[in-house]
């Protein structure tokens, strides 16, 4: 793809905010709204996922596995956590029971940083789909209850598409004609420490922007002019990446850049998701890498 004729592949993120408040998801499911729950806890080196969903999840949640069915297996050449091939991502999609025209909210125990692949694949697949603001915590903190074990639903009908939401590709990050965001860590950025992939470092050019700066103390995401604020002192404006300079997000395997594209949409910002990331960058000995805290 040839970003510099026509931007990113993918049209603007459908359905509006990626964010739903507890007390909204607690007041759609009184209603009877039926809503699939996607329990999608993962964090980098600890495996224990399904077995904390076990231990207590919100009511009717399903467990979503990032690594089965939210990324394709790894390889150097994709990276670490490759997009799903869509068959098999609309496989999943009815393994949750999603039926046509239901809407689909994914939290996990971290603030978003897991669940946020789960809502950017749903949304690219063309479902409606949101993001629980304050994950579990939330939840638990207000008071609503939660259930131990297993929920296996009965198949749903949805059909997933594909190609929704602008992706851009390694060939589109080495000559990036926008504003290119690294959402990792800044001493990741900076080269100071890999602890996962082949180099240190980050993509020349690459501006500095770590995904957890898009939450408060409590794990819930900044209010939008907040947000809005972040992301204008990284040289954005509200409307970029629509009909403006594209902006594109990577991190170190496209997981927590899918938290930062959603941070820039409830912005009201636009952004391409890199999902190779720096795990496929890093992996290419051709590929330059630059250090230090400035993009070049």
């Amino acid at each position: 793809m040839n970003t510099r004729e026509g931007g990113p592949r993918g049209a603007g993120a459908p359905h509006g905010s990626p964010l739903l408040a507890v007390r909204a998801l607690a007041d759609r499911l009184a209603a009877g709204e039926r809503t699939v729950l996607l329990d999608v806890r993962w964090s980098l080196g600890d495996p224990h996922g399904r077995e904390k969903y076990l231990a207590g999840h919100l009511p009717g949640a399903v467990y979503a596995d990032l690594d089965t069915e939210l990324a394709a297996p790894a390889s150097p050449e994709a990276g670490r956590h490759p997009l799903p091939e869509p068959g098999a991502f609309a496989r999943a999609v009815r393994r949750w029971g999603v039926r046509e025209g239901e809407a689909v909210v994914a939290y996990d125990a971290g603030g978003g940083l897991a669940a946020a692949r789960a809502w950017w694949l749903l949304r690219h697949a063309g479902l409606e789909a949101y993001l629980l603001d304050g994950g579990l915590a939330a939840w638990t903190d207000a008071g609503l209850p939660v259930e131990a074990g297993d929920v296996e639903p009965a198949e749903g009908t949805a059909a997933a598409g594909w190609g929704h939401l602008p992706v851009a590709e390694i060939g589109d990050v080495a000559a990036w004609p926008g504003t290119l965001l690294d959402a990792r860590a800044a001493e990741r950025y900076r080269g100071e420490a890999e602890p996962v992939d082949p180099r240190a470092g980050h993509i020349p050019g690459a501006r500095s922007a770590p995904t957890a700066e898009n939450l408060d103390p409590s794990g819930r995401f900044l209010a939008a002019d907040a947000l809005r604020r972040r992301f204008a002192g990284l040289g954005i404006g509200t409307g970029q990446g629509a009909g403006g300079t594209p902006v594109a997000v990577y991190c170190g395997s496209g997981v927590t850049a899918a938290h930062q594209v959603a941070a820039l949409a409830a912005a009201g910002i636009d952004a391409a998701l890199y999902p190779g990331s720096w795990s496929q960058w890093s992996a290419d000995p051709a590929r330059p890498a630059a250090t230090g805290p400035t993009p070049r």
